[in-house]
């Protein structure tokens, strides 16, 4: 495995075996954009309360959203980079709102593990300098989230 992943699941509804192809998925990710071996994330998943309340206090956005990602590497004001070769790479956290998820991939009329897989690509790919600010970040990020879900197997 390419990446170390620490789950949480706050709303105990997913599964081992959908906490394992998320796994899958985001080595598969990683390998496709060669993120350096041993890089450390997280990934929790909230209800549509907790993420509300992550999104005002983070973002002043009083309502849920479906995914929020913490990029570790974006350099604050005055903050010091850290380097060495021993160092692991922390990419950051992604958090996830599973009931968000499950009325998206209704909405969507696909299945829920490829919502939930598309949301967690998608806060990988942020955590990863990915965005989409402008038309054409957002043509490459959105380009870049189909070619690894097709790939894995998660298309439409």
């Amino acid at each position: 495995m390419r990446l170390e992943i620490d789950f949480l699941d706050e709303v105990s509804e997913l599964s081992e075996q959908d906490l394992y192809e998320i796994e899958q998925l985001l080595n598969f990710a990683a390998e496709m954009e060669n993120v350096q071996t041993g890089s450390e994330l997280s990934v929790t998943f909230v209800s549509n309360e907790r993420i509300q309340e992550i999104n005002r206090e983070y973002r002043d956005k009083d309502r849920p959203t479906d995914v929020i990602s913490f990029a570790m590497e974006e350099m604050g004001e005055g903050e010091l980079e850290i380097v060495g070769e021993e160092i692991p790479r922390v990419l950051g956290d992604i958090i996830i709102s599973v009931p968000k998820a499950r009325e998206q991939a209704d909405e969507y009329d696909h299945p829920f593990m490829r919502e939930l897989g598309f949301l967690a690509v998608h806060g990988f790919l942020h955590l990863l300098g990915y965005d989409h600010m402008n038309e054409q970040d957002e043509k490459k990020m959105f380009g870049r989230q189909k070619e690894i879900l097709e790939g894995y197997g998660l298309g439409r």
